[in-house]
């Protein structure tokens, strides 16, 4: 028996990536620094978030998934945290919901138009207090409505 004869290759080692076109990507996002143990953006079928570079609190972008291109300096953000925001999720059962988390210690859902950002968002729907440092984690539960999980640096959930 040949040591070959008993390992499968892989179905996909002839497959390469090809980025893609100017037309078809964003461009001019300014994404974060400050991102420590999760992910920067956070995508639905109707929105792309990006947590942004922001100068006096946090703030991030909520670009149309369709709406491809430059992306000008002046876009409208959703900046309502005091402090950098750490995370983004959207909600799984709404595509117009969508929570963020900061180290102002705070987790805000807030409500997206269907059409989009015209202007800077800054009244969140709900503003959620409970932790005594930053917020660094936040996740929904992917099958019950309205559950939200937050994990911060105080060492609690």
């Amino acid at each position: 028996m040949s040591w070959c004869s008993s390992f499968r290759g892989s179905k996909f080692r002839h497959v390469f990536g090809k980025p893609a076109t100017r037309e078809h990507s964003y461009d001019g996002v300014p994404i974060t620094h400050s991102v420590h143990d999760n992910h920067y953006c956070s995508a639905n079928p109707c929105f792309i978030a990006v947590v942004t570079e922001c100068t006096a609190g946090g703030g991030f972008l909520v670009l149309p998934i369709h709406h491809t291109g430059r992306v000008v300096p002046q876009h409208p953000r959703v900046c309502g945290h005091r402090g950098r925001v750490l995370d983004v999720k959207w909600n799984p059962f709404d595509d117009y919901s969508i929570a963020s988390c900061s180290e102002d210690c705070t987790v805000k859902i807030w409500d997206i138009p269907a059409f989009g950002l015209q202007q800077n968002l800054t009244k969140a729907r709900k503003t959620l207090v409970g932790h005594s440092r930053r917020v660094a984690i936040i996740e929904w539960h992917p099958t019950a409505q309205n559950l939200l999980l937050s994990s911060a640096y105080d060492y609690k959930v």
